[in-house]
């Protein structure tokens, strides 16, 4: 099968791709630096062009209310161009219990890629993941103010991006 993989060049994106091509799939990492943007569209139409499933692990430049706007154009825009491309299967990556935080800015705008997805036309799939090792000293940082640090009250188990790599990659592989 062959993937167009956007945002293939990430951490998560780079592991996808790497086990679909051992895997003996054809994987092909699409990112700005390689000429895709999923909000003004460029590259979209070559990137999806004769592919089998997409698989979307884009990220938000920000985890303010921005994210929302970008959530919303990019899904937009890659849905017109996986429908215009015949894409069978679209997976999209998320946050575990996404929709338990509403007042959290990031986790309503992946609320809204999800729905955005399940509205489209294609057959599509959501993995959710909880937050990734790697970045749970980044995580941990906001909650330090001065000398103190909040923990908040909101479990955290983190999960290795190994992990999920391997999972979006079965998911996207699997049978849809």
């Amino acid at each position: 099968m062959k993937f167009a993989v956007i945002g293939g060049t990430g951490l998560i994106g780079s592991q996808v791709v790497k086990i679909l091509n051992a895997d003996g799939h054809e994987a092909v990492p699409h990112s700005q630096s390689t000429g895709v943007d999923v909000i003004s569209g460029q590259g979209l139409g070559g990137a999806v062009a004769g592919a089998d499933v997409v698989v979307n692990l884009t990220n938000s430049p920000t985890f303010d209310e921005a994210s929302l706007a970008f959530f919303q154009t990019s899904m937009d825009n890659l849905l017109a161009a996986a429908q215009k491309g015949g894409v069978g299967h679209f997976v999209i990556l998320s946050i575990v219990g996404a929709d338990q935080v509403p007042e959290l800015d990031y986790y309503k705008a992946k609320v809204l890629q999800e729905d955005t997805l399940a509205a489209g036309p294609i057959p599509y799939s959501i993995v959710r993941a909880t937050q990734f090792m790697e970045f749970m000293d980044a995580v941990l940082s906001w909650t330090v103010d001065g000398d103190s640090v909040r923990l908040p009250a909101t479990p955290i188990q983190p999960v290795a991006s190994k992990d999920v790599a391997n999972a979006v990659a079965e998911v996207a592989a699997g049978p849809r």
